[in-house]
């Protein structure tokens, strides 16, 4: 890494990307990062015409298609590398160090830091280690020279690397990969874990913080969240939730589904403390309710699936954890009541009041009662067992995997992908060339909404439109004509299944 920060360029790099959708109340990327919406809107079936106009790729495709914000910045033209200098010293140190192999085997790393620049997380190794707390000075006077020049760093960019910095006052974070993500996915990893430790520290209580002792320690505060740090950073190198910023729903039968919530209307809606409730089973969304004129962005969500899906005490007794939702509130906490209903159904009552444990227990107990009287829990543990497809079952077999995003809800369906891709490796190479070719509809100087990209081992069909975001995988050997039916076959299946796929109407208190 001090090599990368000696020999790379500094390039500005963009924010967050966007999420849409009724459970959303903001939005992850700024409305200049967008690409232009076009003045007709992309049909709803396929054409021949629209795969001759699409962008045609291949494994050996060369060409960098960066975001038009990604510039040079004007002090790396010229004069000295200050940081340079720091690096060879650090280097002779590092060289001798048997960690430097250790961290040269992990293709991902994240660092966090203080603008004091004392460390506080690092995704592998000791935040303690020499070799972390000289790195992390090195990071922050790279942070602050910059900053010197009324300009701010964003990515150092190498041929098989690349670094990227998000500065969110009063706390710096870093970090590195290899090539399969670009800078501004990895920006989005960084905010995510930006918002975990805000959901342990609020802003308000960060800002106080550090205004009042600019070298705090803060893994004083954070002690015992380092494992939903962790368990967070791998989940977003494998579930595509987070490539396409929304939750996968439990395929259920609508009726179930409103059974669910009507149970929890009719035992938490007169609570007038209650914001959020929703029911989760194996990191699928059962249902959402929520307070009228209340909305939870797909960001929270994802850290609330984090939190469940990373405490394995939750399963044994019922839980009160206060919690900080950054887009919700950034700056207070809300109170979770956690507790399972069966062994792999989690149900969470969210709640304004810190006092209200024991009425939101009252309030579970019924809802279980009423759910298991009409079977309610049968059907989801039965949905669990059944919901599962291939595209073999949907009767697609031209097609291999597909991912498919309804973006007027914020929700995505996949199958079982084909035995070619089942290899956890196969499977990692797909999402990657599926972060590819997102990253071109994004694009701001040559943005797309249809690109048909090849490879020697498959065929990747992207399109996205105003409602929805598509990636299929079809055979090497699949003609035009074969995509396009396939992909209108698809869309035609989504739309004829899409109240079990999807909750369609967020009910509400």
């Amino acid at each position: 890494l001090l090599d990368a920060l000696s020999e790379g360029c500094v390039g500005n790099q963009g924010e967050d990307e966007v999420t849409e959708g009724p459970l959303s109340s903001l939005t992850l990327q700024e409305e200049g990062n967008v690409p232009p919406s076009p003045k007709k809107k992309l049909p709803e079936e396929l054409t021949e015409a629209d795969l001759g106009e699409a962008a045609l790729s291949s494994d050996d495709d060369t060409d960098e298609f960066q975001d038009a914000r990604d510039k040079i910045s004007p002090s790396s033209e010229t004069g000295s590398n200050p940081v340079a200098d720091a690096s060879s010293s650090t280097n002779t140190t590092n060289n001798s160090n048997s960690s430097s192999a250790d961290w040269a085997k992990y293709a991902k790393h994240i660092f966090v830091l203080s603008e004091a620049g004392k460390p506080i997380y690092a995704l592998n190794g000791d935040e303690d280690n020499d070799q972390m707390v000289a790195l992390c000075g090195v990071m922050q006077a790279l942070v602050s020279y910059v900053a010197d020049s009324d300009d701010s760093i964003r990515s150092i960019r190498m041929q098989d690397t690349v670094i990227v910095f998000l500065v969110r006052s009063p706390l710096i974070l870093v970090g590195t990969c290899r090539p399969y993500l670009t800078p501004q996915q990895l920006t989005v990893q960084l905010t995510y874990i930006y918002n975990q430790i805000l959901s342990v520290v609020t802003l308000s209580q960060l800002n106080k913080i550090f205004e009042q002792k600019r070298n705090y320690d803060l893994r004083k505060m954070l002690g015992g969240s380092e494992r939903l740090i962790n368990h967070l950073s791998n989940s977003m190198d494998t579930d595509p939730s987070f490539m396409l910023s929304s939750v996968r729903c439990l395929s259920l039968a609508p009726a179930v589904r409103d059974l669910v919530s009507e149970s929890i209307i009719k035992y938490c809606g007169k609570k007038k403390n209650v914001v959020f409730s929703l029911v989760i089973a194996r990191n699928q969304l059962v249902t959402l309710v929520r307070m009228k004129n209340y909305f939870i962005h797909p960001a929270d969500l994802h850290l609330l699936f984090n939190l469940v899906n990373a405490t394995e005490s939750f399963k044994n007794s019922e839980s009160w954890t206060p919690i900080c939702l950054p887009k919700f509130e950034s700056s207070g906490f809300l109170h979770a009541h956690v507790s399972y209903i069966s062994e792999d159904i989690c149900l969470v009552l969210i709640s304004v009041d810190r006092n209200s444990f024991f009425e939101l227990s009252e309030a579970r107990v019924k809802i279980l009662e009423r759910l298991q009287r009409h079977n309610a829990i049968t059907s989801i543990t039965t949905a669990l067992q059944t919901s599962e497809y291939d595209c073999q079952s949907l009767d697609l077999p031209e097609i291999r995997y597909f991912l498919y995003k309804s973006r007027t809800s914020a929700q995505y369906t996949a199958p079982t992908p084909a035995l070619c891709y089942r290899d956890p490796h196969q499977l990692a190479r797909l999402h990657s060339i599926f972060l590819k070719v997102q990253n071109r509809f994004l694009v701001a100087s040559r943005p797309v909404k249809l690109c048909y990209f090849a490879t020697s081992h498959e065929i990747i069909l992207g399109w996205i439109t105003q409602s929805f975001e598509l990636f299929a995988v079809l055979p090497p050997t699949s003609t035009k004509i074969s995509v396009l039916t396939a992909a209108n076959k698809l869309l035609r299946w989504v739309k004829k299944e899409e109240e079990k796929l999807f909750i369609l109407t967020a009910p509400t208190f």
